[in-house]
């Protein structure tokens, strides 16, 4: 990856902030236990990493991103929630700057779809990992998104997300191919799986749409989309009017698929 497409906008940090072990790393929770070596990688604001940390106590946490704000964020989080099991490092997933059989557990969330190679990343977690230890990773797949009303600027952002990423070397559809990089990866034993974020009640609607409303305007996703003439300024103002039209509705609803992996080193 030379270029993460979301950044670390205000915007954004706020939805990853919303992210919980138990909506987002469920089909991993039950195979913790306490006195576990864990790595995070793309660990994001931490939010993940403090609820793991507090599960595998007094195991060692290892969070690493390639994002510096990033890190201070996941290091205030950890000092929020006063747990001292967990260490910060920078790192490229590709080419991790751990020994062999470090971890007993490896995780990414939503990270795989954002690297240039996501098969050499799952090597690179399966190195790192003990043998018999747990390689987890879960993506979205935007390809799936699906929302009602179906308001056409909604399907113009879709479109333009979808270009920025793949322009920047990743794969928005990353969930359905989880399985499949795994295989190449080398891994045999596999449980794949799926999962699906909703959002569908006003509270929910009014979180996500404002959230994206603010993204689209003035992340590093917006930055991008204008400067290589994606789409303008005033096409980006559309779509976030979209983004709240579609949060005001009484019958909005939007879900999103996930694709998962649990894999034996």
């Amino acid at each position: 990856m030379d270029r993460y497409t979301h950044g670390h906008h205000e915007s954004v940090l706020r939805s990853h902030r919303q992210r919980t072990a138990e909506n987002s790393a469920g089909y991993l929770l039950p195979h913790l236990r306490q006195g576990m070596s864990l790595l995070d990688i793309g660990c994001g604001p931490g939010t993940i990493t403090v609820d793991l940390a507090a599960r595998v106590a007094p195991g060692q946490v290892t969070a690493v991103d390639i994002a510096d704000d990033a890190l201070d964020a996941a290091r205030a989080a950890a000092q929020a929630h006063e747990l001292s099991n967990i260490a910060f490092a920078t790192a490229d997933v590709h080419a991790l700057e751990f020994a062999d059989d470090t971890f007993d557990v490896v995780h990414a969330h939503q990270v795989l779809q954002h690297v240039g190679d996501p098969v050499q990343a799952l090597r690179e977690m399966r190195r790192v990992c003990v043998p018999g230890g747990y390689v987890a990773a879960r993506d979205a797949d935007y390809a799936g998104f699906i929302w009602y009303p179906q308001l056409p600027a909604l399907d113009r952002w879709l479109d333009l997300y979808d270009r920025a990423a793949r322009a920047n070397g990743g794969e928005p559809d990353a969930g359905r191919r989880l399985l499949s990089w795994a295989r190449k990866a080398g891994f045999d034993d596999i449980t794949p799986g799926g999962g699906v974020w909703c959002f569908a009640t006003p509270e929910d609607r009014d979180w996500w749409g404002g959230m994206w409303a603010d993204r689209i305007v003035q992340s590093a996703l917006a930055d991008q989309l204008v400067d290589s003439a994606l789409a303008t300024s005033d096409d980006l103002v559309e779509i976030a009017a979209a983004w709240r039209a579609w949060a005001a509705a009484p019958d909005g609803w939007l879900a999103i698929p996930h694709g998962e992996i649990l894999c034996r080193a």
